[in-house]
């Protein structure tokens, strides 16, 4: 008799244990598919290395995001969640249930960033971009740090050698990352537009037309000017006569130029980039230039001019002779300015 009751209570305690256990089991799978305590303005979650998934449910807890942690831990150990998880920034937006959350961290859907590098920007000015963007760490010291010197071998200097574009980055990730990105990229597009220049260009290698280019987009107002510019250039490359160009001799100021360009800059026979006492092409890129301007420099457009001077509304005049031209600069720059050097100009 006493054998029977105590099977009885055992089976008695089997059923409530089970039914128990069914109830919590339905109670989890209720609160599995009801959203969490996400806050209206959204929640960012950042999971760190080596974080795990209970990590994860107890910072969540802490910020009042989650109010049962281990039904967390439960589920993502159950569908195996907690050897996937991935690394990284998470937006969760009010009305994102449990699962959906271990959806985010096993697909590594992270928040996505983007940083632009614009066309005709030097590497100084792309590195104080990158300094700007919210989300990327810096590691360069600057444009000279021996890391970008690394990156763009065998070419003499890394200025240039970045294609201006919109890149898109993950919290964490390194100015040094998106500029190793913008370098092969660069060298790609330079590779695949060298391969179908024009032929009889007085330029004898790709660095070469991507120094071309980087002057073009920075003389450039319009972009529809871009093949005549080149045209330009290229013409007085063949005549062998000074580029005369203001936007070489700027770069090679430096941290000295304060804006205005003066005859004695044009005159410095020790600035490298004085295009106006120095013949050919300028050592090395001024900018980076986009597709648009190495393309031109590299199909640039025929005719005869050998002189162009701004008209002050983005675009220029562009002149075949020097008296054409010097009626110009009168026209559109000396009243102006006085002190006014157009380029280019013959000595």
């Amino acid at each position: 008799m006493r054998v029977v009751q105590v099977v009885r209570v055992g089976l008695l305690l089997l059923l409530l244990g089970i039914a128990t256990s069914v109830w919590l089991w339905s109670e989890a799978q209720r609160y599995w598919r009801e959203p969490l305590q996400v806050p209206e303005q959204g929640y960012r979650l950042q999971v760190a290395p080596g974080a795990s998934l209970r990590g994860v449910a107890r910072i969540l807890e802490q910020d009042g995001v989650t109010a049962h942690p281990e039904l967390l831990v439960l589920f993502g150990r159950l569908r195996g969640a907690d050897a996937r998880i991935k690394l990284g920034e998470y937006a969760l937006a009010p009305g994102l249930t449990g699962e959906q959350l271990l959806d985010l961290l096993e697909e590594g859907r992270v928040v996505q960033y983007q940083v632009t590098l614009p066309e005709g920007f030097s590497l100084a000015q792309s590195l104080a971009r990158l300094a700007q963007a919210d989300g990327l760490v810096s590691v360069l010291s600057g444009a000279d740090d021996v890391r970008l010197a690394q990156l763009v071998e065998p070419y003499p200097h890394p200025e240039g050698l970045f294609f201006p574009d919109s890149y898109q980055f993950t919290r964490g990730d390194t100015d040094l990352e998106i500029l190793s990105r913008a370098h092969e990229r660069m060298r790609d597009v330079l590779a695949q537009e060298w391969q179908g220049r024009a032929e009889g260009l007085p330029l004898e290698s790709p660095y070469e037309a991507l120094i071309l280019a980087s002057i073009v987009e920075r003389e450039t107002g319009l972009p529809e000017e871009r093949g005549a510019i080149a045209g330009v250039f290229v013409r007085r490359l063949q005549q062998r006569m000074l580029l005369q160009t203001d936007p070489t001799v700027i770069y090679g100021l430096g941290d000295n130029y304060d804006g205005n360009l003066r005859r004695v800059h044009l005159a410095d026979d020790t600035n490298p980039y004085n295009t106006y006492r120095h013949r050919g092409l300028p050592p090395t890129p001024i900018a980076m230039p986009g597709r648009a301007a190495i393309h031109a420099a590299l199909h640039p457009e025929a005719g005869n001019a050998l002189y162009f001077v701004a008209r002050g509304d983005g675009g220029h005049e562009f002149s075949a002779t020097l008296a054409e031209h010097n009626r110009a600069v009168h026209k559109y720059q000396l009243s102006r300015r006085k002190d006014y050097r157009s380029s280019p100009e013959t000595p």
